[in-house]
């Protein structure tokens, strides 16, 4: 067993930052979302805090941004330009995750520093990080101040599309928490993936080192 430096210190630092946020955004929402219901926190106070952590996030988004873009690391998303590869590379994953884990199979994706997302999680990634955060971020956005962007709510077909869009990925984001938690316990032993995201080493096979 081999040590790869895979997380970099800003990766794990905005890791931590966005999933804290998000799990503040997700209890804040369902308060704000069912008024009478849940009442935890005075309302005022879940609205207020919903709204900064939101714009904290959206702030982490482009300092992510701004990392891979401008660092080398920007490799870990180039996408797979061949179809073929990729769908095959997907299938072997994918018939991982649904029962070859379950036989005690070898993961097929072996981790590399830039080549950290297997085939599934590369095409996921790229589509929630550059589709639908963006457009959970400017749904929220909107509905933070109807008046100030009254012009582009009613763009996109008022206030009620807006927050059904909105309220639909927030649904999405709470389920992908939960596989994410889950896909996350799948290492070598249940905590590696989770000690990885503090310390960067993600402990590999000296096979699998061998073959990245």
């Amino acid at each position: 067993m081999k040590k790869l430096y895979i997380h970099p210190l800003p990766v794990r630092i905005w890791h931590w930052t966005n999933a804290s946020g998000f799990v503040v955004l997700i209890l804040t929402g369902l308060q704000i979302r069912y008024l009478g219901l849940i009442e935890v926190i005075p309302f005022k106070l879940a609205v207020n805090l919903h709204n900064w952590i939101g714009f904290v996030l959206i702030g982490n988004f482009f300092l992510w941004l701004l990392f891979y873009v401008l660092s080398d690391k920007i490799k870990v998303y180039h996408p797979e330009l061949s179809p073929t590869k990729h769908f095959r590379d997907s299938f072997r994953q994918l018939k991982y995750y649904g029962y070859g884990i379950f036989k005690g199979d070898p993961n097929p994706h072996h981790v590399s520093a830039y080549h950290k997302f297997n085939a599934m999680q590369s095409m996921s990634y790229q589509i929630i990080m550059m589709l639908v955060v963006p457009i959970q971020f400017y749904t929220g956005l909107l509905l933070w101040d109807v008046k100030r962007f009254a012009g582009a709510v009613a763009f996109f077909g008022g206030v009620r599309v807006v927050d059904t869009v909105h309220v639909l990925i927030f649904i999405f984001f709470v389920g992908f928490i939960f596989v994410h938690v889950y896909l996350a316990t799948l290492g070598h032993t249940r905590t590696a993936h989770f000690k990885a995201m503090f310390t960067g080493y993600e402990e590999v096979e000296d096979e699998a080192v061998g073959q990245s």
